[in-house]
């Protein structure tokens, strides 16, 4: 049994965007928390005590959060990727904190104590897998007999029949090294290296459920929704007239005014405000921020320290939106409002709008579509 995990945490997140344009999207926050830490809670949970994060990208925001792990009881090393080069390039910089076998988990994906658990007690290399409706979006795993015989990186067309996908944990050992410096320069995926050991040796593949990824914009939404559990109020000042369902997670020091309703789905971060008669539903609301008086947000992301007026509107509902060049279509997302972005009274977001960062939208503008970070947006 192996106490050890390496903890892929380096890369932007650029699909996330503006959310990861002022922090690594391991550090984006669900539930009020970070990805990451619902990662490290899970190892911890598994009995994995040691862990190397790998960081690179704004890494000082993991680093001064996490410090040296003591509060989750393990002891947390880093080691830094200072180009981001691929999965294989960022776990070849931990070789020298690692030996014999050990864990392998990216950061920016949720997974569960029992999946951890069970790539523990897994032979090495294995890696896990699972099922997903949408399998280009990730790596394709074909197995056979538990095996696996073949990992191709998020194709952009797969034709086989196949929906298993690469889960983004692995139990490796130190020949892994070898296989990656083995590949030709540039970029190197770790799932390259796989699929190379996978061609020689066995890779037992090893299905798993309890895993849920964070890769656009709207599957914040979604999986913000699945964790959030009862509502807690305890570090929270709710007004005795407002009402905050359950399914709803409520940060310290967050403040919801006078007949104000907070709809299943939300969180709202620490020290976040909700004013009287405001409706903030199935939305993720950063700490910091506010929301106004009368404002109505849906299916939509608030920022850190991001403001709108009274009686603004984030309708929420489903659009067509445009990620890296990419058209996804008829998605859940309301709008997003980037950090330190002010939305002025009566203003509306159409669905599907993402403002950026430091954006300033005036009174009773309505806007639809991308708005570029510093932009002023007026009538």
């Amino acid at each position: 049994m192996t106490n050890k995990a390496v903890v892929l945490a380096a890369g932007e997140g650029r699909r996330l965007r503006p959310l990861t344009s002022l922090r690594p999207k391991p550090m984006v926050p669900v539930g009020n928390r970070p990805v990451l830490e619902h990662v490290v809670e899970a190892l911890a949970d598994a009995g994995i005590d040691e862990v190397v994060f790998v960081v690179g990208y704004r890494r000082e925001r993991i680093q001064t959060y996490f410090g040296d792990g003591d509060d989750w009881g393990v002891d947390v090393e880093y080691v830094v990727q200072d180009k981001q080069l691929g999965t294989g390039h960022a776990l070849l910089q931990a070789e020298e904190a690692v030996d014999g076998e050990f864990l392998v988990v990216n950061g920016d994906s949720i997974v569960d104590a029992s999946l951890v658990s069970s790539l523990v007690s897994a032979n090495a290399p294995a890696v896990a897998v699972t099922r997903s409706d949408q399998p280009t979006d990730y790596g394709v795993v074909d197995t056979e007999d538990g095996r696996v015989v073949g990992i191709e990186e998020k194709p952009r067309v797969y034709d086989a029949e196949t929906e298993t996908i690469n889960a983004g944990v692995y139990r490796l050992d130190e020949a892994v090294f070898d296989e990656i410096r083995s590949r030709p320069g540039g970029e190197t995926s770790l799932t390259e290296a796989l699929a190379s050991l996978a061609d020689g040796d066995r890779v037992d593949a090893v299905r798993v459920e309890g895993w849920t990824d964070v890769s656009h914009l709207w599957d914040l939404l979604r999986v913000n929704s699945e964790v959030v559990g009862g509502r807690d109020e305890d570090d929270a000042d709710v007004h005795p007239t407002a009402y905050v369902a359950d399914g709803v997670a409520l940060g310290d020091d967050a403040t919801v005014g006078p007949h104000a309703t907070i709809l299943p789905g939300t969180a709202l971060g620490d020290n976040a405000n909700v004013g009287a008669g405001a409706v903030v539903a199935n939305s993720v609301v950063f700490a910091d921020a506010r929301v106004g008086e009368n404002a109505v947000v849906r299916d939509s992301v608030v920022a850190e320290d991001a403001r709108l007026g009274s009686n603004a509107t984030v309708e929420g509902g489903r659009a067509d939106v445009v990620v890296e060049g990419e058209l996804y279509e008829d998605v859940r997302l309301g709008g997003v409002v980037g950090d330190y972005s002010t939305i002025g009274g009566g203003a509306c977001l159409e669905p599907g709008t993402v403002l950026g960062n430091d954006v300033r939208v005036g009174t009773g503008t309505v806007v639809d579509g991308r708005v570029s970070s510093g932009t002023e947006v007026r009538r």
